[in-house]
Parts: C-alpha cells; sequence; structure tokens
C-alpha cells in the first residue's frame, strides 16, 4: 500500500470572476493507476466560497479528470465540479452546462496574462514610478533587454506537459511582462479541464518566485499597453469538413444577433479591452473576417487555403474567462446557425 496526495480543484462561487480553490486528500492505495474510478466525491465547506449558507454548508465535489501532479511525489490533480447535495449541479458549475457529449467540438484556448512582481505589483520589466520601453519589441523577444519572466514560463511549459495537458507552446506578448500559452483538446469539457488545471499549475508555481499572476483583461488601465485575452479556437465536423464559404458564413451570423449573450459570459472587465483598439473589435459590435485580428472572429487564412475546411477564432474572450462557459455558449451559437 502507498499514501498518494490527491489535490482536488474546484471553482468557488466569487462574482464576477470565479477562483481556484483547492485541498489535498492523502488515501492509501494499492497499485494506483491514476484514474477516476479509484478516486471519490468529496466535499468542502460552501459558506466559505459563496457556494452555500452556514447552516447547511456542505458542497459536494464531483471528480471530472485527472492528472499526474509534477510536483508532488505520488500527487495527482483531480479537477472537480461543485454539485448540490443532492447531486443535481450547482450554480456555479458551468462544465455542467456544456452540450458536447460526443466531443465533436474541438477548442484551442490562447491563455494571456501578465507576470506581476510580488513587491512592486507591476508587472515584470515595469520601474517603479514609470513605463519602460513603449510596446514594439516585447513580442516574441529574446534577450534580458525585453524579456522578463521566462525562467517561470520554462518551468509552467514543462509542469504542464509532465502533467498530461496538451500543451502546444508559449511566446512572450506584445506588452511588457505579458505571456501566452496555447492549449488544444478534443472535447470542450477537456479544454476547459486542462486550461483551469494548467492555471492552478502556473498560480502555484508563482509562490516560490515572489511572482502573481494577473488575468485582468487590461491591468495597465487606460494606456497604450495592450490587453490580455483567452482568443477561443473552436471547430466541429462541419467547420472541419464542409469546404464551403457559404457555410462559414453562416456560422459567422448566427454569432451577430447574440453578441450581448456571449460578452456576459467572457469575462469581467472586458469592456476595458474591448475598445476597437490594439488588436480587438468593439465590445458594442460584431464582424468577422478572414485573418482579421481586429474582427470579433477571425476566420484564419489556412482555413480559405484548405478550400475552407478548419476552424475560427472568437477573439473576444477575456484573459479572466471561465473557459467552460465561453465554450458553452460558442456550440450553443453554432448549434442555431441555419445551414
Amino acid at each position: 500500500m502507498a499514501k498518494i496526495k490527491l489535490e482536488y480543484l474546484w471553482l468557488d462561487g466569487y462574482l464576477p470572476t470565479q477562483n481556484l480553490r483547492s485541498k489535498t486528500k492523502v488515501e492509501e492505495h494499492e497499485n494506483f493507476q491514476g484514474t477516476l474510478d479509484e478516486i471519490g466525491l468529496w466535499s468542502f465547506d460552501g459558506s466559505s466560497t459563496k457556494q452555500a449558507e452556514g447552516g447547511s454548508s456542505d458542497c459536494v465535489l464531483k471528480p471530472v479528470a485527472i492528472y499526474p501532479d509534477p510536483d508532488r511525489i505520488n500527487g495527482y490533480l483531480v479537477m472537480t465540479e461543485v454539485m448540490n447535495a443532492d447531486g443535481t449541479p450547482h450554480p456555479s458549475n458551468g462544465r455542467a452546462t456544456i452540450d458536447d457529449d460526443n466531443d465533436d467540438f474541438w477548442f484551442g484556448f490562447e491563455q494571456e496574462y501578465f507576470i506581476m512582481d510580488v513587491k512592486t505589483e507591476l508587472p515584470l520589466g515595469f520601474p517603479r514610478g514609470g513605463y519602460p520601453k513603449p510596446q514594439g519589441m516585447y513580442y516574441c523577444s529574446v534577450g534580458g533587454l525585453n524579456t522578463h519572466g521566462r525562467d517561470l514560463v520554462e518551468e509552467h511549459a514543462d509542469l504542464c506537459i509532465q502533467a498530461g495537458l496538451n500543451f502546444e507552446g508559449i511566446n512572450q506578448e506584445v506588452a511588457c511582462g505579458q505571456w501566452e500559452y496555447q492549449l488544444f483538446a478534443k472535447g470542450a469539457k477537456k479544454a476547459g479541464d486542462e486550461i483551469w488545471v494548467s492555471r492552478y499549475l502556473l498560480d502555484r508555481l508563482t509562490e516560490k518566485h515572489n511572482y502573481y499572476i494577473e488575468y485582468h483583461p487590461k491591468p495597465l488601465g487606460d494606456t497604450d499597453w495592450n490587453g490580455s485575452g483567452m482568443h477561443a479556437n473552436f471547430s466541429n465536423t462541419t467547420l472541419r469538413t464542409c469546404g464551403s464559404k457559404e457555410t462559414y458564413e453562416a456560422i459567422c451570423e448566427a454569432f451577430r444577433p447574440v453578441t450581448k449573450e456571449h460578452i456576459e459570459v467572457y469575462g469581467a472587465f472586458n469592456d476595458q479591452r474591448l475598445t476597437g483598439k490594439h488588436e480587438t473589435q468593439s465590445i458594442s459590435d460584431f464582424s468577422y473576417g478572414i485573418s482579421d485580428r481586429g474582427a470579433s472572429i477571425r476566420i484564419p487564412i489556412m482555413v480559405v487555403q484548405k478550400g475552407w475546411k478548419g476552424w475560427l477564432e472568437d477573439r473576444r474572450p477575456a484573459s479572466n474567462a471561465d473557459p467552460y462557459k465561453v465554450a458553452a455558449r460558442i456550440i450553443k451559437t453554432v448549434k442555431s446557425a441555419k445551414i
């Protein structure tokens, strides 16, 4: 028998932005294989996370995905859904709203973020009381003059890969101290699971570096610095195989009348980012276009080159958005398209 550490992860009930919570359960197992069938439900005090009242505070954690924890001996990361005591999904449970039981929808999320210095509470590379050199040389830069935080970013990439996440890349972004990583999954629920687990690994890693991660979509306010998004690349069988410009346009048009509904779940304070500047479309407008990073939805040039077969990129989700809710809304809209 060996003792294993199960780190149960869940999303709390805070608004407008939910937070990751976690706690460790130590169990004895013989020949543990790291599967969901080998672990069970757990509970937590929902009154401490804005998910229950004190008089009836138990909420249930239902494991939905498990990954090796690369930073712990005999450790595993357990992504969970929050359930009510009667087994129904808790109102804070965005994963349960995803209509993709057959995993027909594939998602590739591009997670942007700022690395912040705990002492200065500023992005890495920012001096106290001022600004570094303007944007231009930071994007995909190399060298200590313009590149800040690579030690953390490289370690995070290694942890994600060791955990078995389908981690696809990293790059420094347009603003100083801003980075991005990409994850891809077949199945909307799995894509959301992997973003949340990757965020957990990133946040936990900052604890030993005296950094913290800023997911606010416009942390530098109304300045000439880029905000952070979580661009959602998505496809289903139709988009991957149709070979039809008209079908692509019909799906894009399905997004137009529900612009408000999408913005409602695309992250808090996104109005500060979606201004029509810095490669964004205005939050009040909707547009799509081929290779247009200033549009709400970009049709990648590779889709056209491959005869209208591929995917679409919704550029509106903010860096602090819940990938479960983003995926759920995109799927609902795509399924509503008249094609």
